[in-house]
Protein backbone atom coordinates (compact mmCIF):
# COMPACT_ATOMS: atom_id res chain seq x y z
CA UNK A 1 0.00 0.00 0.00
CA UNK A 2 2.87 2.36 0.83
CA UNK A 3 4.60 1.57 -2.48
CA UNK A 4 1.35 2.22 -4.36
CA UNK A 5 0.75 5.52 -2.55
CA UNK A 6 4.31 6.73 -3.19
CA UNK A 7 4.03 5.62 -6.81
CA UNK A 8 0.78 7.57 -7.23
CA UNK A 9 2.35 10.67 -5.72
CA UNK A 10 5.45 10.38 -7.94
CA UNK A 11 3.33 9.80 -11.03
CA UNK A 12 1.11 12.76 -10.16
CA UNK A 13 4.09 15.10 -9.81
CA UNK A 14 5.64 13.71 -13.00
CA UNK A 15 2.45 14.17 -15.07
CA UNK A 16 1.34 17.24 -13.11
CA UNK A 17 -1.95 15.47 -12.47
CA UNK A 18 -2.16 16.31 -8.79
CA UNK A 19 -5.37 14.38 -8.18
CA UNK A 20 -3.15 11.28 -8.09
CA UNK A 21 -1.60 12.63 -4.87
CA UNK A 22 -5.09 12.71 -3.38
CA UNK A 23 -5.71 9.15 -4.59
CA UNK A 24 -2.58 7.95 -2.79
CA UNK A 25 -3.52 9.84 0.37
CA UNK A 26 -7.03 8.38 0.37
CA UNK A 27 -5.52 4.91 -0.06
CA UNK A 28 -3.38 5.34 3.07
CA UNK A 29 -6.33 6.94 4.96
CA UNK A 30 -8.58 3.93 4.29
CA UNK A 31 -6.10 1.49 5.79
CA UNK A 32 -5.27 3.87 8.64
CA UNK A 33 -8.97 3.88 9.54
CA UNK A 34 -8.92 0.07 9.42
CA UNK A 35 -6.01 0.05 11.87
CA UNK A 36 -7.80 2.57 14.12
CA UNK A 37 -10.94 0.42 14.23
CA UNK A 38 -8.83 -2.58 15.18
CA UNK A 39 -7.29 -0.49 17.97
CA UNK A 40 -10.76 0.48 19.21
CA UNK A 41 -11.80 -3.17 19.30
CA UNK A 42 -8.64 -4.01 21.24
CA UNK A 43 -9.32 -1.18 23.72
CA UNK A 44 -12.86 -2.38 24.33
CA UNK A 45 -11.59 -5.88 25.01
CA UNK A 46 -9.06 -4.53 27.53
CA UNK A 47 -11.78 -2.46 29.19
CA UNK A 48 -13.92 -5.55 29.68
CA UNK A 49 -10.92 -7.38 31.14
CA UNK A 50 -10.53 -4.56 33.68
CA UNK A 51 -14.20 -5.03 34.54
CA UNK A 52 -13.46 -8.70 35.23
CA UNK A 53 -10.63 -7.71 37.57
CA UNK A 54 -13.08 -5.65 39.63
CA UNK A 55 -14.79 -8.92 40.62
CA UNK A 56 -11.85 -9.73 42.88
CA UNK A 57 -11.09 -8.26 46.29
CA UNK A 58 -7.81 -6.42 46.94
CA UNK A 59 -7.52 -7.39 50.62
CA UNK A 60 -8.27 -10.40 52.81
CA UNK A 61 -8.76 -11.02 56.55
CA UNK A 62 -5.93 -13.39 57.45
CA UNK A 63 -6.09 -15.29 60.75
CA UNK A 64 -2.75 -15.73 62.49
CA UNK A 65 -2.20 -16.77 66.12
CA UNK A 66 -5.85 -16.09 66.85
CA UNK A 67 -5.61 -12.53 65.55
CA UNK A 68 -7.27 -11.06 62.47
CA UNK A 69 -5.17 -8.89 60.15
CA UNK A 70 -5.96 -7.23 56.85
CA UNK A 71 -3.43 -8.05 54.12
CA UNK A 72 -3.21 -7.65 50.35
CA UNK A 73 -4.41 -10.71 48.46
CA UNK A 74 -1.02 -10.95 46.74
CA UNK A 75 0.61 -11.58 50.14
CA UNK A 76 -1.46 -14.68 50.85
CA UNK A 77 0.28 -18.04 50.73
CA UNK A 78 -0.81 -21.67 50.57
CA UNK A 79 -1.80 -22.79 54.07
CA UNK A 80 -3.04 -19.37 55.23
CA UNK A 81 -6.44 -19.22 56.91
CA UNK A 82 -8.74 -16.32 56.00
CA UNK A 83 -12.04 -15.12 57.44
CA UNK A 84 -14.89 -14.16 55.10
CA UNK A 85 -17.78 -12.35 56.77
CA UNK A 86 -21.39 -12.41 55.51
CA UNK A 87 -21.95 -10.40 52.34
CA UNK A 88 -18.25 -10.08 51.48
CA UNK A 89 -16.44 -11.01 48.29
CA UNK A 90 -14.35 -14.14 48.70
CA UNK A 91 -10.77 -12.95 48.07
CA UNK A 92 -9.15 -16.26 47.06
CA UNK A 93 -9.94 -19.85 46.19
CA UNK A 94 -10.02 -21.99 49.32
CA UNK A 95 -11.49 -24.92 51.22
CA UNK A 96 -14.10 -24.32 53.94
CA UNK A 97 -12.55 -25.23 57.33
CA UNK A 98 -15.14 -23.62 59.60
CA UNK A 99 -18.73 -22.44 59.16
CA UNK A 100 -21.62 -22.97 56.76
CA UNK A 101 -23.04 -20.53 54.24
CA UNK A 102 -24.57 -20.11 50.82
CA UNK A 103 -22.35 -18.67 48.08
CA UNK A 104 -23.52 -16.60 45.13
CA UNK A 105 -21.37 -18.00 42.32
CA UNK A 106 -23.14 -16.13 39.52
CA UNK A 107 -20.08 -13.94 38.70
CA UNK A 108 -18.06 -17.10 37.97
CA UNK A 109 -20.47 -19.82 36.86
CA UNK A 110 -23.58 -17.85 35.86
CA UNK A 111 -25.65 -19.99 38.23
CA UNK A 112 -28.36 -17.72 39.62
CA UNK A 113 -29.17 -19.75 42.75
CA UNK A 114 -26.69 -19.59 45.68
CA UNK A 115 -24.81 -22.82 46.34
CA UNK A 116 -24.62 -24.23 49.85
CA UNK A 117 -21.07 -24.66 51.16
CA UNK A 118 -19.98 -26.51 54.27
CA UNK A 119 -16.84 -28.17 55.69
CA UNK A 120 -14.52 -29.46 52.97
CA UNK A 121 -16.22 -27.64 50.08
CA UNK A 122 -14.23 -25.47 47.69
CA UNK A 123 -15.14 -21.81 47.16
CA UNK A 124 -13.86 -19.46 44.46
CA UNK A 125 -12.47 -15.94 44.48
CA UNK A 126 -14.89 -13.34 43.13
CA UNK A 127 -17.97 -15.12 44.47
CA UNK A 128 -20.15 -13.54 47.18
CA UNK A 129 -20.60 -15.01 50.65
CA UNK A 130 -24.14 -15.32 51.98
CA UNK A 131 -25.39 -15.11 55.55
CA UNK A 132 -22.77 -17.23 57.34
CA UNK A 133 -19.17 -16.47 58.29
CA UNK A 134 -16.56 -18.81 56.78
CA UNK A 135 -12.97 -19.66 57.62
CA UNK A 136 -11.12 -20.79 54.50
CA UNK A 137 -7.84 -22.62 54.14
CA UNK A 138 -5.90 -21.63 51.02
CA UNK A 139 -4.87 -24.64 48.94
CA UNK A 140 -3.46 -22.72 45.99
CA UNK A 141 -1.62 -19.37 45.54
CA UNK A 142 -3.78 -16.29 44.70
CA UNK A 143 -2.40 -16.08 41.15
CA UNK A 144 -3.85 -19.54 40.46
CA UNK A 145 -7.40 -18.50 41.41
CA UNK A 146 -10.13 -19.46 38.98
CA UNK A 147 -11.02 -15.81 38.23
CA UNK A 148 -7.35 -14.99 37.57
CA UNK A 149 -7.11 -17.87 35.12
CA UNK A 150 -10.24 -16.59 33.36
CA UNK A 151 -8.72 -13.10 33.10
CA UNK A 152 -5.49 -14.51 31.63
CA UNK A 153 -7.46 -16.55 29.11
CA UNK A 154 -9.38 -13.47 27.94
CA UNK A 155 -6.15 -11.45 27.75
CA UNK A 156 -4.48 -14.07 25.56
CA UNK A 157 -7.59 -14.25 23.39
CA UNK A 158 -6.62 -10.82 21.98
CA UNK A 159 -3.38 -12.15 20.55
CA UNK A 160 -4.18 -15.80 19.85
CA UNK A 161 -4.68 -16.27 16.13
CA UNK A 162 -7.39 -18.64 14.96
CA UNK A 163 -6.56 -21.29 12.32
CA UNK A 164 -8.02 -19.18 9.50
CA UNK A 165 -5.73 -16.25 10.39
CA UNK A 166 -2.69 -18.52 10.60
CA UNK A 167 -3.52 -19.94 7.17
CA UNK A 168 -3.92 -16.46 5.69
CA UNK A 169 -0.55 -15.36 7.05
CA UNK A 170 1.16 -18.37 5.50
CA UNK A 171 -0.69 -17.73 2.23
CA UNK A 172 0.02 -14.00 2.33
CA UNK A 173 3.79 -14.40 2.49
CA UNK A 174 3.92 -16.21 -0.83
CA UNK A 175 1.06 -14.25 -2.37
CA UNK A 176 2.63 -10.87 -1.58
CA UNK A 177 5.87 -11.86 -3.32
CA UNK A 178 3.93 -12.95 -6.40
CA UNK A 179 2.04 -9.62 -6.50
CA UNK A 180 5.21 -7.52 -6.18
CA UNK A 181 7.08 -9.53 -8.83
CA UNK A 182 4.08 -9.35 -11.19
CA UNK A 183 3.81 -5.56 -10.67
CA UNK A 184 7.51 -5.15 -11.55
CA UNK A 185 7.02 -7.25 -14.69
CA UNK A 186 3.99 -5.11 -15.64
CA UNK A 187 6.18 -2.03 -15.36
CA UNK A 188 9.12 -3.42 -17.34
CA UNK A 189 7.73 -5.75 -20.01
CA UNK A 190 4.90 -3.75 -21.75
CA UNK A 191 7.19 -0.82 -22.82
CA UNK A 192 9.74 -3.32 -24.17
CA UNK A 193 7.34 -5.78 -25.79
CA UNK A 194 4.21 -3.70 -26.62
CA UNK A 195 5.73 -0.23 -26.97
CA UNK A 196 3.51 1.22 -24.19
CA UNK A 197 4.44 4.57 -22.71
CA UNK A 198 6.16 4.44 -19.32
CA UNK A 199 3.54 6.66 -17.69
CA UNK A 200 0.68 4.42 -18.81
CA UNK A 201 2.57 1.29 -17.82
CA UNK A 202 3.44 2.57 -14.34
CA UNK A 203 -0.11 3.76 -13.77
CA UNK A 204 -1.61 0.38 -14.72
CA UNK A 205 0.97 -1.48 -12.62
CA UNK A 206 0.06 0.66 -9.61
CA UNK A 207 -3.63 -0.07 -10.17
CA UNK A 208 -2.81 -3.77 -10.26
CA UNK A 209 -0.74 -3.43 -7.07
CA UNK A 210 -3.65 -1.82 -5.21
CA UNK A 211 -6.30 -4.22 -6.49
CA UNK A 212 -4.23 -7.35 -5.93
CA UNK A 213 -2.92 -6.31 -2.51
CA UNK A 214 -3.61 -8.87 0.25
CA UNK A 215 -4.13 -6.12 2.86
CA UNK A 216 -7.91 -6.37 2.83
CA UNK A 217 -7.66 -10.15 3.08
CA UNK A 218 -5.26 -9.91 6.02
CA UNK A 219 -7.40 -7.33 7.83
CA UNK A 220 -10.61 -9.32 7.41
CA UNK A 221 -10.33 -11.71 10.37
CA UNK A 222 -8.59 -10.33 13.46
CA UNK A 223 -10.60 -7.06 13.76
CA UNK A 224 -13.77 -9.12 13.39
CA UNK A 225 -12.69 -11.57 16.08
CA UNK A 226 -11.61 -8.79 18.43
CA UNK A 227 -14.97 -7.07 18.00
CA UNK A 228 -16.73 -10.38 18.68
CA UNK A 229 -14.69 -10.99 21.84
CA UNK A 230 -15.37 -7.45 23.11
CA UNK A 231 -19.08 -7.68 22.34
CA UNK A 232 -19.26 -11.06 24.05
CA UNK A 233 -17.55 -9.71 27.17
CA UNK A 234 -20.09 -6.88 27.34
CA UNK A 235 -22.84 -9.50 27.27
CA UNK A 236 -21.15 -11.62 29.95
CA UNK A 237 -19.71 -14.19 27.50
CA UNK A 238 -15.98 -14.96 27.74
CA UNK A 239 -14.04 -16.66 24.94
CA UNK A 240 -10.81 -18.49 25.74
CA UNK A 241 -9.34 -17.45 22.37
CA UNK A 242 -10.26 -16.43 18.86
CA UNK A 243 -10.33 -20.05 17.72
CA UNK A 244 -13.27 -20.76 20.06
CA UNK A 245 -15.19 -17.80 18.65
CA UNK A 246 -14.49 -18.96 15.10
CA UNK A 247 -15.60 -22.49 16.00
CA UNK A 248 -18.99 -21.18 17.18
CA UNK A 249 -19.70 -20.18 13.59
CA UNK A 250 -19.67 -23.87 12.67
CA UNK A 251 -22.00 -24.98 15.47
CA UNK A 252 -25.37 -26.31 14.32
CA UNK A 253 -26.84 -27.52 17.64
CA UNK A 254 -26.35 -26.57 21.30
CA UNK A 255 -27.43 -28.45 24.44
CA UNK A 256 -27.98 -26.10 27.39
CA UNK A 257 -28.06 -27.03 31.07
CA UNK A 258 -27.80 -23.74 32.90
CA UNK A 259 -30.75 -22.53 34.91
CA UNK A 260 -30.66 -18.77 35.28
CA UNK A 261 -28.65 -18.16 32.10
CA UNK A 262 -31.36 -18.97 29.59
CA UNK A 263 -34.17 -18.40 32.08
CA UNK A 264 -34.96 -15.46 34.36
CA UNK A 265 -33.35 -17.22 37.33
CA UNK A 266 -36.33 -16.46 39.59
CA UNK A 267 -37.76 -19.42 41.47
CA UNK A 268 -41.51 -19.95 41.70
CA UNK A 269 -43.75 -22.33 43.59
CA UNK A 270 -44.98 -24.79 40.95
CA UNK A 271 -46.81 -27.49 42.92
CA UNK A 272 -48.16 -27.93 46.45
CA UNK A 273 -48.87 -31.57 47.34
CA UNK A 274 -50.80 -31.76 50.63
CA UNK A 275 -51.13 -34.85 52.81
CA UNK A 276 -54.57 -36.20 53.70
CA UNK A 277 -56.55 -33.83 55.89
CA UNK A 278 -54.69 -30.67 54.86
CA UNK A 279 -55.13 -28.13 52.09
CA UNK A 280 -52.54 -26.49 49.80
CA UNK A 281 -53.31 -23.13 51.45
CA UNK A 282 -52.51 -24.50 54.91
CA UNK A 283 -49.24 -26.00 53.70
CA UNK A 284 -48.22 -22.77 51.96
CA UNK A 285 -49.14 -20.68 55.03
CA UNK A 286 -47.01 -22.86 57.35
CA UNK A 287 -44.09 -22.94 54.92
CA UNK A 288 -44.14 -19.17 54.36
CA UNK A 289 -44.33 -18.51 58.12
CA UNK A 290 -41.04 -20.36 58.58
CA UNK A 291 -39.32 -19.21 55.39
CA UNK A 292 -40.01 -15.57 56.27
CA UNK A 293 -36.95 -15.89 58.54
CA UNK A 294 -34.67 -16.98 55.69
CA UNK A 295 -32.97 -15.06 52.88
CA UNK A 296 -32.57 -18.09 50.61
CA UNK A 297 -34.05 -17.69 47.09
CA UNK A 298 -36.30 -20.73 47.65
CA UNK A 299 -37.59 -19.14 50.87
CA UNK A 300 -38.31 -15.88 49.07
CA UNK A 301 -40.26 -17.73 46.38
CA UNK A 302 -42.44 -19.46 49.01
CA UNK A 303 -43.11 -16.21 50.87
CA UNK A 304 -43.99 -14.45 47.58
CA UNK A 305 -46.46 -17.22 46.72
CA UNK A 306 -48.18 -16.78 50.12
CA UNK A 307 -48.33 -13.01 49.66
CA UNK A 308 -49.97 -13.39 46.24
CA UNK A 309 -52.71 -15.43 47.92
CA UNK A 310 -52.92 -12.92 50.82
CA UNK A 311 -52.28 -15.66 53.39
CA UNK A 312 -51.48 -14.30 56.87
CA UNK A 313 -48.25 -15.58 58.42
CA UNK A 314 -48.35 -17.58 61.64
CA UNK A 315 -46.50 -16.57 64.79
CA UNK A 316 -43.38 -18.76 64.98
CA UNK A 317 -40.86 -18.94 67.82
CA UNK A 318 -37.56 -20.75 68.42
CA UNK A 319 -36.65 -20.52 64.75
CA UNK A 320 -33.42 -22.34 63.96
CA UNK A 321 -31.79 -22.54 60.56
CA UNK A 322 -29.69 -25.59 59.79
CA UNK A 323 -27.28 -24.82 56.96
CA UNK A 324 -27.84 -27.04 53.97
CA UNK A 325 -30.92 -28.69 55.51
CA UNK A 326 -33.73 -26.24 56.29
CA UNK A 327 -35.50 -24.40 59.12
CA UNK A 328 -37.40 -25.50 62.22
CA UNK A 329 -39.64 -23.53 64.55
CA UNK A 330 -42.58 -23.77 66.95
CA UNK A 331 -46.08 -22.44 66.33
CA UNK A 332 -49.15 -23.13 68.53
CA UNK A 333 -47.05 -25.66 70.48
CA UNK A 334 -46.37 -27.64 67.32
CA UNK A 335 -42.93 -28.19 65.81
CA UNK A 336 -42.71 -27.05 62.20
CA UNK A 337 -40.02 -28.18 59.79
CA UNK A 338 -39.29 -27.23 56.20
CA UNK A 339 -36.29 -28.31 54.20
CA UNK A 340 -34.64 -31.34 52.67
CA UNK A 341 -35.96 -34.87 53.02
CA UNK A 342 -33.26 -35.83 55.56
CA UNK A 343 -34.47 -33.06 57.93
CA UNK A 344 -38.19 -33.75 57.64
CA UNK A 345 -38.20 -37.56 57.54
CA UNK A 346 -36.83 -37.97 61.07
CA UNK A 347 -39.53 -39.49 63.28
CA UNK A 348 -42.05 -40.16 60.49
CA UNK A 349 -43.84 -43.45 60.09
CA UNK A 350 -42.26 -45.68 57.45
CA UNK A 351 -45.39 -45.64 55.27
CA UNK A 352 -45.52 -41.82 55.34
CA UNK A 353 -41.81 -41.67 54.58
CA UNK A 354 -42.26 -44.01 51.63
CA UNK A 355 -45.06 -41.82 50.27
CA UNK A 356 -42.87 -38.73 50.60
CA UNK A 357 -39.95 -40.41 48.82
CA UNK A 358 -42.17 -41.63 46.01
CA UNK A 359 -43.85 -38.24 45.51
CA UNK A 360 -40.51 -36.39 45.73
CA UNK A 361 -38.90 -38.66 43.16
CA UNK A 362 -41.76 -38.11 40.73
CA UNK A 363 -41.61 -34.33 41.03
CA UNK A 364 -37.80 -34.19 40.87
CA UNK A 365 -37.97 -36.22 37.66
CA UNK A 366 -39.81 -33.23 36.17
CA UNK A 367 -36.79 -31.03 36.92
CA UNK A 368 -38.26 -29.34 39.98
CA UNK A 369 -36.78 -28.83 43.44
CA UNK A 370 -38.72 -30.45 46.27
CA UNK A 371 -38.99 -28.81 49.71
Amino acid sequence: MIVAALGAATLGLWQREYYLLVDGAVLILIFAISGALEGIAMHRTERNIRGLMQLTSDTARRLRLGQEESVAVQQLKVGDRILVKPGELIPADGIVEEGDSTINQAPITGESIPVEKTLGDEVFAGTINGSGALVLGLHKPPESNLIQRVIRLVETAKTTQPPSQQFLERFERGYARVVVITALLLIILPPLLLNWGWETTIYRALVFLVVASPCALMAAIMPTLLSGIAQGARQGILFKDGAQLEMIGKVRAIAFDKTGTLTTGKLQVCDIVPAAGTTPEQILQIAASLEAYSEHPIAQAIVSAAQRQSLPLLSVTNVQAQAGLGITGISAKKTLKIGKRSLVNAGLASSTEDDLIQTSSRIEAEGKTVI
